[in-house]
């Protein structure tokens, strides 16, 4: 029998792979490259004296610490609220499911700003929540908690909608076989259901965060906006905007783009780790 030709025996069984891959390339650098590169490039008046001095204002670095604080503290409850609901939506039928289903995926439809009003009248002093809460010495509005809040309202959903299919595809034959076995409940929780959703967690984590990094119309209304307090690097980047200093805003946002991605480069490295010991 003939040998097929070495460049055919090459081939994927779906043809096609040049002209997507080519698209897919043209998308990529039409939506992130380019805008990212011209972030770069198109820095009018920066110099290396101005990007130094604006990286060691004490403001900025506020306003970072501010930003990766709160959108890591918000990811991290996310995670654990996110794996809560995502097991309940899963492995329980009750009465108004499917609406308790549709509600997770309210802040992906609703318009932050609308969020940050709401969640502002509700967590002020004079709030319904924020009036109980005083009582207890517990400020929510115009503090960092306030923005822990909305960055948790906006990322929960990141969360669910990354866990939830893993969950679905779970057998629960293996949890019987743990049981049968003499397991406890919580050791095969953590022994046989967590390691298989480790890497979901982890990519759900990655997506709120980074939801989180980038946020502004939900916490300019409940964060104060207090400069050193509760200013976040966003709203700094339009304060620069608004004063017409194009340069310095260059400059926090670079800042901005090179720790994020370091954070979200680790956090995809830590994923593939547990992806291949979870494997």
């Amino acid at each position: 029998m003939r040998a097929a030709p070495a460049s055919a025996s090459n081939r994927g069984i779906l043809p096609g792979f040049g002209i997507t891959m080519g698209f897919t390339v043209l998308y990529l650098s039409l939506v992130v490259l380019i805008p990212l590169s011209a972030l770069l490039f198109n820095s009018t008046g920066l110099t290396w004296a101005k990007f130094a001095d604006v990286a060691a204002d004490p403001r900025v670095m506020a306003s970072y610490k501010i930003s990766f604080l709160t959108a890591g503290a918000a990811a991290l409850i996310d995670t654990a609220l996110g794996l809560l609901l995502a097991w309940v939506l899963v492995r329980y039928d009750f009465p108004g499911k499917s609406i308790f289903d549709a509600l997770v995926d309210l802040p992906f439809a609703l318009p932050t700003a609308v969020a940050g009003v709401s969640l502002t009248s509700i967590y002020a002093k004079n709030g319904w929540m924020g009036s109980w809460l005083s009582k207890l010495g517990i400020e929510v509005a115009f503090t960092p908690l306030g923005i822990i809040v909305a960055l948790m309202f906006i990322g929960i959903p990141f969360v669910v909608r990354t866990v939830q299919p893993v969950l679905q595809e779970l057998e629960a034959d293996v949890e019987e076989a743990a049981a049968t076995l003499g397991s406890s409940r919580a050791r095969t929780f953590f022994a046989v259901i967590l390691p298989q959703l480790a890497p979901s967690l982890i990519t759900g984590f990655a997506l709120a965060f980074a939801r989180g990094i980038g946020e502004y119309g939900s916490i300019v209304f409940i964060s104060g906006n207090m400069p050193m307090k509760t200013e976040i690097a966003p709203l700094l980047i339009m304060s620069k905007l608004e004063r017409f200093d194009y340069a310095g805003a260059t400059a926090v946002a670079i800042i901005l783009l090179l720790i994020s991605f370091l954070l979200l480069f680790g956090t995809n490295m830590l994923q593939r780790w547990v992806r291949k010991y979870a494997g």
